[in-house]
């Protein structure tokens, strides 16, 4: 295990002497409401694998991450605030939902980012992409998701490791865009069998893989290279690529029961075998993992808690502390929390009012994101919200900024430059590293 970080610690820094970056920083790119621009010398990220915790349908954050004043919607009136009390934690005068007592804790390993805000309001799927792509979409170009542009930039370790893993529900939100399908993601359906669907097929055999790939070396001759054949050669480099994922040393990290059994107990529901994947997956050296926790409505709306769905939201809060605690203490353990980033976040919060049925609309100009390890500057809190979590009142994070920070942190340059062909695009829409957690 040592010489495993010791090696990806020596990738990291020879990654980082390279960065194109210096010409970019000239460019001019303009600030973004709340960022806060950096020296000419910008301290380096020390994380290098991201863990992506995506909360789909809008998480309330009076209800978790910025506790106020008790609400009851019970009440005639339905008294605006939080349903649930809250609790101290191990970061002084920073309380959280009193459902979230392991997160509490262990939240000196953290920080929480109450000042996220964009201008995506009533729908989901729009929210969902700006939090991924981080600009508005337009009509004309398809811009990369977050973990495409990681992997852009930072490639995964060694042959046959993806860079980019989803464990969740795909889509073009979370895709490549124009950067193209090389950068897109591993979809995972089962996430105990694996990539199963890049297997040979039975009847195909290592010596018969072999004489193919003999076979298409051949076709690589000179006056094929303007001919169509080119274009299957390159698809069929890129499906042999693929197969070798599902090979016999990737594939070993799906098996979770060669995991402790009180490891696995540790991390508690489906959600938390994911997050068990998610540490495993990094571990073998993927950059990005997206770990979705909308899959299993036990509430019967899931985060977005309209109506009735708010009632037992306690239950999905209560998931979400046994499994990232759990995550937390065991790449505390292996010694990978510190290069190790983990964004827990979502595409809205939601207001302090209650609907008729007892539940909460939709709020994107004030919410919660949590940033975990990865050698941050932790055990603090910023940006701040009124007494009801509606409005900023001090140090506004922009979406873009929240890119940028995830950039920097895991060694990215955030002021470098993507191209659309000949088209430039940043890598963020103007934003800037919160430099608090620098």
């Amino acid at each position: 295990m040592m010489q495993k970080c010791n090696r990806r610690a020596f990738v990291q820094t020879i990654g980082a002497g390279l960065a194109p970056g210096v010409a970019n920083s000239m460019m001019g790119i303009p600030n973004h409401q709340g960022g806060v621009k950096f020296s000419s010398h910008p301290p380096k990220g020390k994380a290098d694998a991201c863990i992506f915790i995506w909360l789909g349908g809008g998480a309330c954050h009076l209800d978790t991450f910025d506790p106020k004043r008790m609400g009851d919607p019970k009440q005639k009136n339905k008294r605006p605030g939080s349903a649930y009390a809250s609790i101290p934690t191990s970061v002084t005068d920073v309380s959280v939902c009193e459902h979230l007592k392991g997160v509490a804790d262990r939240l000196d390993r953290g920080a929480i980012i109450r000042s996220v805000h964009h201008d995506v309001i009533d729908e989901h799927a729009a929210a969902t992409n700006r939090m991924h792509v981080g600009r508005p979409a337009t009509g004309t170009t398809v811009y990369p998701s977050l973990g495409s542009m990681v992997i852009h930039e930072r490639p995964p370790v060694g042959e046959g490791v993806p860079g980019y893993v989803l464990m969740g529900y795909p889509s073009a939100t979370r895709g490549p865009g124009f950067l193209g399908s090389r950068y897109g993601y591993l979809y995972l359906t089962d996430t105990k069998a694996g990539p199963a669907g890049l297997r040979l097929p039975v009847d195909v055999n290592k010596n018969r893989m072999l004489r193919r790939n003999r076979l298409l070396e051949d076709l690589s001759s000179e006056q094929l290279l303007n001919n169509p054949a080119r274009i299957l050669q390159k698809n069929y480099k890129n499906s042999v690529a693929g197969m070798k994922l599902a090979g016999p040393q990737f594939m070993k990290n799906f098996d979770l029961k060669t995991e402790n059994n009180d490891l696995r107990n540790q991390y508690g529901s489906e959600f938390g075998q994911r997050c068990l994947l998610a540490r495993r997956l990094v571990q073998s050296g993927v950059r990005f993992v997206e770990v979705g926790f909308n899959l299993n409505f036990i509430n019967g709306t899931g985060w977005d808690t309209h109506n009735q769905g708010q009632e037992n939201q306690h239950q999905l809060i209560r998931q979400l502390d046994q499994s990232l605690s759990a995550l937390l203490d065991d790449l505390e353990k292996r010694k990978l929390l510190d290069t190790t980033l983990i964004v827990v976040a979502t595409e809205f919060g939601r207001p302090p009012e209650f609907d008729a049925g007892g539940g909460r609309g939709h709020q994107s100009t004030a919410f919660s994101c949590l940033f975990l390890g990865g050698g941050l500057q932790t055990g603090q809190a910023i940006g701040q919200t009124d007494d009801l979590a509606k409005k900023i009142v001090h140090s506004p994070v922009s979406i873009p900024d929240l890119h940028a920070t995830i950039f920097k942190s895991m060694g990215i340059d955030h002021q470098n430059i993507l191209h659309d062909g000949d088209r430039p695009v940043p890598l963020t829409d103007g934003g800037n590293p919160v430099e608090k957690l620098f």
